[in-house]
């Protein structure tokens, strides 16, 4: 398959470094940029008295020393309206000439918070966490892919709604634009699978999981597919993040020509966030898509990165409210 993205040097030493640990079975955590360009390979980590990385995942986690808690309190200053209307559009006309079924749009928003990304890392709630100081912060609750034995299955999240809604479960599952957008990214994550693996299945479909943060509860929608992993990947790890990224459910389908949509669209490289990161124990793997996300630039302002999937069915004014519903800390 054709991309748009050209592993750089870095990102190809860091697959090399991958596919050379988990074939002696070495523990890694690793993180790859969106755009293919940044990488970060660490061996060993749990061993490590001063970690580069931070990280918090079900099944490893470093320690971060506690720093003194307080309240996390964000002010955001999101683009105005219009701004997102006109790269809305350019999605939108995209899909329209038939370029895409379903491009992840997403924006980076100015926040203000007296919390450092150290704070926000020890208060957020999430399945996934990482920090890299003075960098980013991503607290996120969708998982990429999972390698169990010989078995690999990732968890697409698509589909979110205010869960104090009346029937907010029925709502989500009907709705005709997420039920549109949660369709198209099984499908494309069934078919990523089907390169890396066989007897590629959908295991469950449309399941909810509930996110607390301190606007109120969200109910999210994610489906489970699962397969036999071949046996030319289970011990190159790198190759077969090669093959998957970047990840199907922040970026569309098809993925060649969304992808240069969303470049046309945003206007700047997204780094780190939407991209992955994982850990390999020697075994098993458990990796995250980088979402829910705060960085902090080299003049020390902060910025939240938040999106939503645009289909031809969706409305500009819904989008831009989803981004910003988006920013916030699951407490």
């Amino acid at each position: 398959m054709s991309l748009p993205f050209i592993p750089s040097p870095e990102v190809r030493a860091t697959l090399a470094s991958m596919n050379k640990a988990s074939y002696t079975g070495q523990p890694f955590f690793f993180a790859l940029d969106f755009e293919l360009q940044r990488g970060i390979f660490i061996s060993s980590p749990l061993e490590a008295s001063i970690p580069q990385v931070f990280f918090d995942f079900p099944s490893a986690k470093t320690s971060l020393p506690e720093t003194p808690s307080i309240p996390i309190e964000l002010v955001a200053h999101p683009e105005d309206y219009p701004t997102y209307e006109r790269r809305f559009k350019h999605i939108q006309q995209g899909l329209l000439r038939g370029d895409s079924f379903l491009a992840n749009l997403t924006i980076r928003t100015p926040i203000e918070s007296a919390a450092s990304l150290e704070q926000i890392y020890l208060a957020s709630q999430a399945r996934y966490k990482v920090l890299l100081p003075h960098r980013f912060v991503s607290f996120s609750p969708e998982c990429f892919v999972t390698i169990q034995a010989d078995e690999i299955s990732t968890h697409p999240m698509k589909g979110t709604i205010d869960a104090t809604l009346p029937h907010a479960a029925e709502r989500l599952r009907s709705d005709y634009k997420e039920s549109c957008e949660h369709h198209t990214i099984v499908d494309l994550m069934r078919n990523d699978l089907s390169r890396v693996a066989t007897s590629v299945r959908v295991a469950r479909f449309k399941y909810l999981t509930e996110l607390h943060t301190v606007k109120g509860s969200l109910l999210q929608m994610s489906s489970e597919v699962r397969g036999q992993i071949m046996p030319a990947y289970r011990h190159a790890l790198g190759d077969l993040m090669r093959e998957l990224l970047p990840a199907g459910s922040i970026c569309g389908a098809p993925k060649g020509k969304t992808l240069e949509l969303i470049q046309e669209a945003e206007g700047s490289p997204r780094g780190y966030y939407s991209g992955v990161c994982g850990y390999f124990d020697g075994k098993d793997l458990d990796s995250a898509v980088l979402i829910r996300y705060v960085e902090e630039a080299q003049d020390g302002q902060l910025y939240y990165r938040s999106g939503g999937g645009i289909t031809i069915n969706s409305r500009a004014e819904d989008e831009y409210q989803e981004c910003i519903q988006k920013i916030y800390i699951p407490q």
